[in-house]
Order: structure tokens, then sequence, then C-alpha cells
């Protein structure tokens, strides 16, 4: 699977887009996640408060996060994906201090897609950043 694309190099991708363009363009992110196993969708791995069903699993990669995620749909899991691509591969303490609610900010999600579809990622912010700050403090 190839590496999954910098949120900079989406985010130049996104401004150039509009509407439906931009809709167009989440779903293809969400396609680019890598395969998450069936068998990893369980209770355990499901996202709170989300309008469609979201499940994000941590694998225990050394000391840089790394997730898969998946969505039974197509706009939810390309928010997913964005939400992946400001943490992947980087190291815990950093992202257990980051501001992924910032780093997304650009993309004006509340003001591109439905608040439904939106609602639950704070929830998605929170369980990277909890497992984030779980691996930072045991290193």
């Amino acid at each position: 699977m190839a590496a999954m694309r910098s949120l900079s190099d989406i985010l130049e991708e996104y401004e150039f887009l509009e509407g439906d363009e931009r809709y167009r363009l989440l779903i293809e992110l969400g396609r680019e996640l890598e395969d998450m196993p069936d068998a990893l969708k369980t209770d355990a791995t499901l996202v709170r408060g989300c309008s469609a069903a979201v499940w994000v699993y941590p694998t225990e990669a050394t000391d840089r996060l790394h997730f898969l995620a998946d969505s039974n749909a197509a706009i939810t899991k390309g928010i997913v994906a964005l939400v992946i691509a400001a943490v992947q591969d980087r190291p815990a303490d950093e992202v257990a201090g980051m501001d992924v609610a910032l780093a997304l900010a650009p993309f004006d999600l509340k003001n591109q897609l439905s608040s439904n579809r939106t609602q639950g990622v704070p929830n998605m912010i929170a369980l990277v950043q909890e497992h984030a700050a779980r691996l930072a403090a045991a290193a």
C-alpha cells in the first residue's frame, strides 16, 4: 500500500476544489485508507457519536502512531482519512500535544458538510490523542 498523503498535500488539492469536487476528494481519500480487516471492526474499535459506523484501530508500531480505520459511509470514511492523515506515522509524544482540530481547521468541515457528518470528528480526534498519550507516557 502506498504511503498516506500528507495533510498539507491534501489541503493543497482541497483548496483548488469546490462543492461536489471536495466531496469526491474526501471519498477518494477514504478509498486510499489501508484495508481494515473485518475482525478489527468490533464494538471496542467503534468511535462513539458518529452518524455512520466508524472504526479506528491503533497498530502498535514502535514509537510512531499508525492507525487502521474504516467507515460504512463513503464521505465519513474520507473524514476519518483526514483525521488519520494528520497523525499517521508521527511520534506519539508529538501527537499527544498536537492540536489536531487546528490542523484540520483549514478544511472548514463544519461549513462544508452537514453537522451529522462532522459530529463525530471530536471523538475521532480524542481517540487518536488518548492512544498517543498512553504510548508517550509508556515511552
